[in-house]
């Protein structure tokens, strides 16, 4: 994985918001996706061009149509590597604490 294609992908509101349209309703074509954005067509293709470099989406081609499909498996190794070892110790922290304060309450 490469993750600075990822982290770059994920870094533009208009890409990030091709990614939530496709988790909404996967397998959307140009014309699908170019609704619910004010640019040109060409500009979005650009888009989705710096989101297959980064393995987010895939196309494939169903007569003269592409179809875009969302590829989870970037964002979950981003969200293991990069997220989770910062959740774990968030959620020790906050385990902690909770326990510390329900043996003070025992305590009185």
């Amino acid at each position: 994985m490469d993750d600075d294609k990822t982290f770059k992908a994920l870094g533009d509101p208009t890409r990030r918001k091709l990614l939530d349209l496709l988790c909404e309703k996967n397998g959307q074509t140009l014309g699908q996706l170019c609704e619910h954005l004010d640019m040109k067509r060409q500009s979005v293709t650009q888009h989705i061009g710096l989101l297959e470099e980064a393995n987010l989406v895939s196309t494939v081609k169903r007569g003269r149509e592409k179809h875009h499909f969302l590829n989870p498996v970037p964002l979950q190794m981003v969200y293991e590597r990069w997220i989770r070892k910062f959740e774990q110790q968030r959620l020790a922290l906050l385990h902690d604490l909770k326990t510390e304060l329900e043996g003070e309450q025992d305590g009185q």
